[in-house]
Formats: structure tokens, sequence, C-alpha cells
């Protein structure tokens, strides 16, 4: 099963950024605890979603005063969102950012800290558009990479959370293949 986990991991889109996370050795939770963490999880998918989206370019149909009024409000859930985060999980409360690159299969991350092999563990990752709600990944530690990384591959996630962690990712990675295009036309531009 490891070597499968790591391949299915290593098939898919995978999001790699720098999170607020943690990686901690624990029993396998039951059935229970399960269901309550897949609960969560997809609360949580669902809130990271909606204040990740970005607002899509007006068009000319658009109202002009419509549009800047749902700027305006955007602006303004923004601030709010930022003060509940800050009340809720101040910045020193939160654990170190660390590489991460995450799908729904599993988990690279810095190896130092990590359980030995075999180990059950639940990783928590914290968002910054939601730093208060962690998205909470219960796991096995498996074999991986090879470059003082190490892998999580993702055990008792529910269908539903696995196709959410999938849509979010898919999402990110349209996002910054759309920011890397948008960053090389002006080059090409100046070419022609």
């Amino acid at each position: 099963m490891s070597d499968e986990g790591w391949t299915a991991f290593s098939d898919r889109v995978a999001w790699e950024a720098r999170f607020h996370a943690v990686c901690e050795a624990r029993e396998r939770p039951d059935a229970g605890e399960l269901a309550l963490v897949n609960d969560r999880n997809a609360s949580v998918l669902v809130a990271v979603s909606a204040l990740m989206e970005r607002r899509s370019e007006t068009t000319a149909e658009d109202d002009g005063a419509l549009s800047q009024e749902i700027t305006r409000l955007d602006a303004k859930l923004n601030v709010l969102m930022e003060i509940v985060n800050r009340l809720l999980l101040p910045q020193a409360n939160l654990p170190p950012r660390i590489a991460v690159r995450f799908n729904a299969m599993g988990a690279v991350l810095p190896w130092d800290g990590l359980p030995p092999t075999g180990q059950h563990v639940m990783l928590r990752l914290h968002f910054d558009a939601c730093r208060a709600l962690p998205l909470e990944l219960p796991g096995v530690r498996l074999p991986g990479p090879s470059d003082g990384r190490g892998f999580i591959g993702f055990d008792g996630l529910s269908e539903p959370v696995r196709d959410g962690i999938e849509r979010l990712v898919f999402r990110q990675h349209r996002r910054q293949v759309a920011e890397a295009r948008a960053q090389a036309r002006p080059v090409d531009s100046l070419d022609g």
C-alpha cells in the first residue's frame, strides 16, 4: 500500500505553498471521531473555497454602481474575517509555516519532527483565508520522496472531503497558471 499511496499522490495535481501546519503522531481515529473530522473538514473546505474565490472581472454589461458596491462589501468582509481570525487564533498561537505539498491523497512536508514510517498522524493545515479553522487530515506516515521530506498518506477521509480537496487544489493550480501567464504577457509584448 505504501508505494501505491505515493504513486496515487504523485500522479495528481498538488498545491505547494508555505502553510501554518503541524503534524502530530496519534492513534488512528475511531469511526465516530472520523465522522466528526470529516464533517468539520467539509465545512472548512466550503469556507476556505468561498473566501479564496476572487471576483471575476466585470463585463461591459455590469452596472458600475453595483460593481463598486460589491467591491466595497467584499473589502468589508475581508476586514471582518481578518478581525475574527485574529481574535479566534492570534498569529502567535499558530504553528510555524512549513513547506507543504498536498492533494486529496496525501501531503509531503519537511522530514524534521515527523514520526516514523507506519505511525498514524494528524496533519492540521491552517489557510490564510480562514486561520481559525484548520483542515484536519488523519493519515499514516508512509515511504515517499528521498529528498529530506516525508510523505503522509491520508487515511479515513470521506469521498466528499476528498472531492472538496481536489476542487480546492485544482482551483488554486488554475489560479497559479493564470497568474504566471499574466506575468509573462508584458514580457512577450515587449518582444513583438
